[in-house]
């Protein structure tokens, strides 16, 4: 028969267990203190709609409209037979590659030349990064006038070294490349201070021997510095590839996605089509085939890219 003192002992035991159970019922109601209103709004502003714009897109509505038919997989056919689609596919890989790819070498070179010993070196960091916080907008309406045919300022220069400056406003061609120095000039800021984050936490240490070794700079750079950026690299293509997918203000400003459709990537083609057109249905099409696009080469980095640059 159970003396009171082996029942103390038993609640004494027990008693650790139970604190443990309501451990984990605390740390949850802590986590949905601090992190219920933040997934709230992503659960109202971006996965609702994401999951909208997928039904949406089986429905053919035009904006406006009281009614709206299903239709299937219909709209998603209607855009890959559409013959507008490989320009627009096109356009969209141009400008992406071209933004990425410059962005990236263009802001590795600033963030080298920015981490030496510089006179006015604050100011020049500066003026890099400053460009990166402008409105696309305004950034964009300025440019127009620095690409004026007549009197803007690259017009000026290339006719002063007697070559003749290209029609930017009405040549296809001209205009997405004028899109993409623009692009550039804007953004190439925020790789070149990424990039600059991670010059100054490279070991001096490792350097130093590489000096006593008698490598060169250039040798140092390729074989230490590069692979020590490989994280940051990677960082940097999985950000702005997605920013340079999802552009749109600095085309609307300039281009509105012409001359001939010459400027107009997925992402515009989705606001023409949804609010331009007023087909609602064919732009949550179009937006979700971008989407898909987007998941999957996020993937692709995440699964066999990641690996790779880390040490």
């Amino acid at each position: 028969m159970a003396t009171a003192i082996d029942v103390r002992r038993r609640a004494a035991d027990t008693a650790p267990t139970l604190r443990r159970r309501r451990k984990p019922w605390k740390s949850w109601l802590l986590f949905l203190l601090f992190a219920g209103p933040n997934l709230a709004l992503l659960l109202v502003f971006t996965y609702k709609p994401l999951l909208q714009s997928f039904y949406y897109s089986t429905l053919q509505w035009n904006i406006g409209s009281a009614a709206a038919m299903p239709v299937g997989l219909a709209n998603y056919v209607d855009w890959f037979t559409d013959p507008s689609t490989p320009r627009v596919a096109g356009v969209t890989l141009v400008f992406t590659v071209a933004t990425v790819g410059g962005g990236m070498v263009i802001g590795l070179a600033l963030a080298l030349l920015l981490n030496r010993k510089l006179a006015g070196r604050g100011l020049a960091r500066t003026v890099v990064v400053a460009p990166y916080v402008l409105s696309g907008v305004a950034v964009g309406l300025l440019w127009l006038f620095v690409f004026d045919p007549n009197f803007g300022i690259t017009s000026a220069l290339l006719n002063a070294v007697g070559i003749a400056s290209p029609d930017w406003y009405n040549d296809p061609g001209a205009a997405l490349w004028m899109v993409i120095i623009v692009y550039l000039w804007k953004n190439v800021g925020y790789v070149a201070l990424i990039y600059l984050a991670a010059l100054q936490a490279v070991s001096r240490d490792l350097l130093d021997a590489a000096s006593l070794d008698g490598a060169s700079a250039a040798r140092t750079f390729k074989d230490i510095v590069l692979p020590l950026l490989g994280p940051t690299t990677f960082f940097l293509a999985v950000t702005t590839l997605l920013s340079s997918l999802q552009s749109f203000d600095i085309i609307r400003a300039m281009t509105q996605g012409g001359p001939l459709e010459g400027t107009t990537t997925m992402m515009y083609q989705i606001y023409q089509e949804g609010f331009q057109t007023g087909r609602a249905g064919y732009s949550s099409a179009v937006a979700t085939i971008l989407f898909a696009v987007l998941l999957i080469v996020t993937f692709v980095q995440m699964r066999y890219i990641q690996k790779k640059v880390h040490y």
